[in-house]
């Protein structure tokens, strides 16, 4: 744990952030109206992890050992919104597990994902002087 919390505090700060937003009550607002905004919200939660533990990952490792990234930068965050969306359900009186939020969270971690070999990657490569 204590490698995780020295290699990984921004992903496990935003962990935390997720799941505290994941099951606190929110108050009403004008955004409520915006037809699916919600689905937004979580695909971009998913996302920005998602480009958060790539960030980390791929700057503490020189080399890409794909079979750790997956399981870390993909199966995780999918796993984990899994997990929120059956908790959210079975475990809240005024949350719901929604399909459509679960698609919209896996939406997110593949666009982080995306983002991450395009765009992340490449930045970090081109700092370290590593070739892309």
């Amino acid at each position: 744990m204590n490698y995780m919390m020295k290699h990984y505090p921004l992903s496990i700060f935003i962990i935390i952030a997720i799941c505290y937003l994941s099951f606190f009550t929110p108050p009403k607002t004008e955004m409520d109206e915006i037809t699916n905004f919600d689905k937004l919200v979580h695909l971009c939660m998913y996302g920005g992890l998602t480009v958060i533990i790539w960030f980390e990952y791929l700057r503490r490792h020189s080399r890409i050992h794909w079979h750790q990234l997956i399981l870390v930068g993909i199966c995780f965050p999918i796993l984990m919104s899994g997990i929120v969306e059956i908790l959210q359900a079975t475990c809240t009186s005024d949350r719901s597990g929604d399909w459509l939020d679960f698609a919209a969270n896996c939406t997110g971690v593949l666009f982080g994902c995306l983002f991450s070999w395009y765009v992340t990657r490449r930045i970090i490569q081109k700092n370290m002087n590593k070739p892309v």
